[in-house]
């Protein structure tokens, strides 16, 4: 059997129009939806500015952001349209070149800097397996994304998920459902395996401010697993949430927001994923204490014609919004329960 990795992969190549639009979406009751992003599966909100960044994982996908105040959304980097490009050589002088258009963007993060600059990391398949890398300036009306560079992915890995490090250094996972990991790469020594982190179906990631502690959405173990890093020996703790963890964001209070989705069955899951038979899909999303990993539950939505398959939660303002996959066109928005 394919690993999960493959198969999600695999689904971007559906066929969708990728033209952002502004449509208003009609809403169900509390929930409302952000229209437009075709697949979002992974968001990231931008600091100090109204702007969600999304990725779109389909064929050719693009990289948008969403304004927070209308819903509107922007494409922020397209192959198919002039995309600036200033490579940095000195951090990423391995890169063979600028991202083609068989891009199709998967895991995002930022390395949050000042002044409105940041540095944005997208896990890309496709030509490629990668890491990619944009300088994105949230100073203009519109925000704006440069591509700087890429890391190649190491040889026979699945990249899902990345995460900024201190430093230029940053974190990805391998998702592999028998066996996966997290790997490590910084400019001076390459990539590395992460030691603690080999588990099955290793998805979303994020990594407190210091470095030193990581969190693994688990999939295949359906837990958020917390992992010390550069400790020995290692630390790993885990709590089980009930449902395969796609991806991890921080929220504003630092606690942690998991997202995922469950099936009635295991079969009925990949049914989903390969036939598009959902409906014993829920979409789940619940908020975990990164001391104590307590966990309070905060999403169980159905499947619907309208929403399928959740990937992500992020906390924006008074509203939990969660991007999903399984030709999903929309953003869906509840009432953000702290």
């Amino acid at each position: 059997m394919k690993t999960l990795g493959i198969l999600l992969i695999g689904m971007s190549v559906w066929s969708f129009a990728t033209t952002p639009v502004e449509a208003q979406c009609e809403g169900d009751g509390d929930i409302e939806y952000v229209c437009g992003p075709v697949n979002p599966e992974d968001l990231y909100a931008i600091p100090d500015s109204p702007w969600v960044i999304v990725s779109s994982m389909v064929d050719g996908g693009n990289l948008y952001v969403t304004d927070t105040r209308d819903h509107s959304s922007t494409v922020l980097f397209s192959t198919s349209t002039t995309a600036l490009a200033q490579p940095d050589r000195t951090l990423y002088g391995a890169c063979p070149g600028p991202v083609t258009n068989e891009f199709r963007p998967h895991g995002i993060n930022l390395r949050e800097g000042t002044n409105g600059m940041h540095t944005l990391y997208v896990v890309g398949h496709g030509a490629r397996e990668s890491v990619e890398v944009f300088e994105i300036d949230a100073r203009a009306t519109v925000p704006t994304a440069t591509w700087v560079g890429c890391v190649i992915a190491p040889e026979g890995t699945g990249l899902n998920s990345v995460a900024a490090l201190p430093g230029n250094s940053f974190i990805a996972t391998n998702m592999q459902m028998t066996s996966g990991e997290l790997w490590e790469w910084d400019p001076a020594n390459g990539w590395s395996e992460v030691p603690g982190t080999k588990t099955a179906g290793p998805n979303g990631v994020e990594v407190s401010a210091d470095g030193e502690t990581i969190f693994i959405g688990g999939w295949g173990t359906q837990s958020l697993i917390r992992v010390s890093r550069g400790r020995t020996p290692v630390q790993v703790d885990s709590v089980a949430v009930g449902f395969h963890i796609d991806n991890v964001r921080f929220a504003s209070d630092g606690s942690i927001l998991a997202a995922g989705h469950i099936g009635a069955t295991q079969e009925s899951l990949f049914s989903c994923f390969t036939d598009r038979n959902c409906d014993e899909i829920r979409s789940r999303a619940v908020r975990v204490n990164p001391d104590t990993l307590e966990v309070n539950d905060l999403v169980n939505h159905p499947s619907n014609d309208k929403f399928i398959l959740g990937t992500v939660a992020l906390e924006v303002g008074e509203e939990l919004w969660m991007g999903g996959i399984v030709e999903n066109d929309r953003i869906i928005r509840f009432p953000n329960e702290k």
